[in-house]
């Protein structure tokens, strides 16, 4: 991996954070004391939110294999990546495609210390991290331009981080400057926290986590998030549930909805 740009400041352990407490929801290592006692706090207001975690990392999975694969992808840009866990972008899309060439986006400096030491990739493909804010989308675009062709498709990659974007006008703003800077044929691959598809209980819990946790986050409805795809084709099934994106075949059926509205479109010709 090629050496990204320095952390913005230290690590702070004494205040939650998202990316360390995801980390927590998917029994991953890297999360401080605070970072448990939040996450278990909202957790035991809201149970379905680690299985929100767990779908959400499954429905990157199968978004980035099937534009590795069938949509032939080769680039990608992941905005707000997280902790590195299992089956991460690169590692999913090089398996499909080794050529593939993955930008991963975070602001947190735990995150970067942890991308430095954990992300690799194939001889034949690229991987960069950027220690940038969601917020400023024309410091991550020029960035990525190092490692990634913006006269080629690529997947803009927002699992999980527009819903730290509180203003509406603003979010709109962000993904339209991203995907305006992408060609024809490039994706939009986007999870985003609800209230709906049975998420009522997500209200006072988000309550706790802005008084005791950073980022703050919003909730948003499916009118909301359909808004974030203005002049895209949604694929198949549309904007659902990201555990119901297009599961894949299993002996129990249809997984259980989470309310976490999942989505892929495509950039079509101008």
């Amino acid at each position: 991996m090629e050496e990204g740009p320095e952390a913005s400041g230290p690590v702070d352990a004494s205040v939650a954070h998202n990316a360390r407490v995801w980390n927590h929801w998917l029994n991953g290592k890297d999360h401080y004391a605070v970072d448990r006692q939040v996450g278990d706090h909202v957790a035991g207001m809201f149970p379905v939110i680690r299985d929100v975690a767990r779908a959400d990392r499954v429905f990157l999975g199968r978004a980035v294999r099937y534009l590795a694969g069938e949509a032939g992808i080769r680039q990608f840009l992941d905005i707000g990546t997280g902790l590195p866990t299992a089956n991460n972008t690169h590692e999913v899309a090089q398996q499909v495609a080794p050529s593939s060439r993955i930008v991963y986006v975070d602001n947190d400096p735990l995150v970067l210390t942890h991308a430095r030491a954990l992300l690799t990739s194939t001889p034949q493909g690229a991987t960069d991290y950027l220690a940038a804010d969601a917020h400023e989308p024309e410091v991550i675009l020029r960035e990525a331009a190092r490692t990634l062709d913006f006269g080629q498709p690529v997947a803009v990659m927002m699992l999980g981080i527009l819903n730290f974007i509180l203003d509406n006008d603003d979010a709109q703003r962000v993904v339209r400057e991203l995907v305006d800077a992408a060609p024809p044929g490039s994706y939009l691959v986007l999870t985003h926290p609800t209230v709906e598809l049975g998420g009522e209980g997500n209200v006072a819990a988000m309550k706790f986590w802005n008084e005791n946790a950073t980022p703050p986050i919003t909730a948003r409805s499916r009118e909301e998030v359909t808004r974030f795809f203005d002049g895209l084709d949604l694929l198949e099934p549309g904007i659902v549930s990201c555990a119901q994106w297009r599961p894949e075949p299993n002996a129990f059926g249809e997984p259980a909805v989470v309310p976490q509205f999942g989505a892929v479109a495509r950039k079509p010709p101008a």
